[in-house]
Formats: C-alpha cells, structure tokens, sequence
C-alpha cells in the first residue's frame, strides 16, 4: 500500500500550525466580547501573539458596535488561507465562494467548541476546585457566563445542584447540527 506520507504530513502541519492561530484569534475576539480581563497573564498571551497582524488591520477596518471587526477579517482570512493550501495540497482548486462559505462554517464550529470545552472545564472545576484562583479560572467564567447566565434563569438550580450546562450542551449541539453543518454542506459544495 502507497500513500502521499509527505502530503498528509504537510496536511497535518497546514492544519495544526493555521489552526492553533485561528484559535488564539478566535480567543482575543471572544475575551474582548465578553469584556474579559485584558490583565490575566493568559490574556496578556493571547494579545501579545495575537497583536502583530491586528495592529496593522486596525488600522484599516475599524471596529463596530464594540466589535473588533479587525480580528473577525483576520480569522475569516486565516481559514481561507488554511483551506486553500489543504486543496492545494490535495490537488484540488476550490472556488473562493465555496471556500469563504466553508471557511465561515468551520469558524462558527471552532466557536461552538470553545464554548463546549470551556463549560466542560468549568463543570469539572466547580466539582475539584470550587474555590480556585488560577487565572484561567477566572477566564472560564468571563466565557461561559455569556451562554450560562440565560440558560440559568430559564433552569435555576435546584437542591444545589445546576443544571444549566445541560441545557446549553443542547442547544450547542442543535446549533452543530441545524446552522453549522448546513453551512460546512454548502461550502463543500459550492468549492
């Protein structure tokens, strides 16, 4: 059996070097939407790798109703970017509808699973360390609050016990598969 190890190593590479990036974008776009603390030394990381190519589009896109349009360029951009050289390194050439579609559809994944991973963190921490200090903490909370605090007035807790994440876990994965897969769908086809 023959394969194209050095195209699915630079597949993975494309994928894995783009894709923490993307993350890291996607991160500072979501601290400063929910007005995160911008002194956290995980913050204060996030800003610094994330600041080089912001600065320069800031200076051309500018912000709108508090919203960093700069950071939301950047990541559309960097997904296009890491799903034309995947189709290249595969052969192929997409069409750029299709690959702006399909980029906008694994943004809104990447998000959804931020906010899967990040309540599951703090599920696990409220149970471990309830009383914790760390500065990731901290920034949990500033994540997860925006998506939990409505789900916990619709489902208040009950013997001490929150069930809020459940509910949220619901409608994330409702959204993954009634908004964000329809999208990806589209894009494949369109490319």
């Amino acid at each position: 059996m023959q394969g194209n190890y050095i195209g699915d190593a630079g597949v993975f590479l494309v994928d894995t070097v783009i894709g923490l990036y993307i993350l890291l974008v996607l991160l500072r776009f979501l601290f400063q939407w929910v007005r995160a603390d911008f002194y956290n030394p995980i913050s204060q990381f996030v800003v610094t790798a994330t600041n080089p190519p912001l600065l320069f589009l800031r200076r051309l896109i500018p912000g709108l109703w508090g919203l960093d349009l700069a950071s939301v360029v950047l990541l559309l951009a960097l997904s296009m970017l890491k799903v034309f050289l995947i189709a290249w390194m595969i052969g192929s050439t997409p069409k750029i509808v299709g690959v702006l579609v399909f980029a906008l559809g694994e943004l809104l994944q990447l998000t959804v699973y931020v906010f899967m991973v990040a309540i599951i963190i703090r599920v696990v921490l409220s149970w471990i360390g309830p009383r914790s200090y760390h500065p990731a903490v901290g920034l949990l909370h500033s994540i997860t609050e925006p998506v939990m605090g409505p789900a916990r007035r619709l489902i208040p807790p009950i013997g001490g016990l929150d069930l809020s994440p459940i509910l949220v876990f619901l409608a994330l994965g409702l959204a993954l598969r009634l908004v964000v897969q329809p999208i990806l769908d589209m894009g494949q086809a369109l490319a």
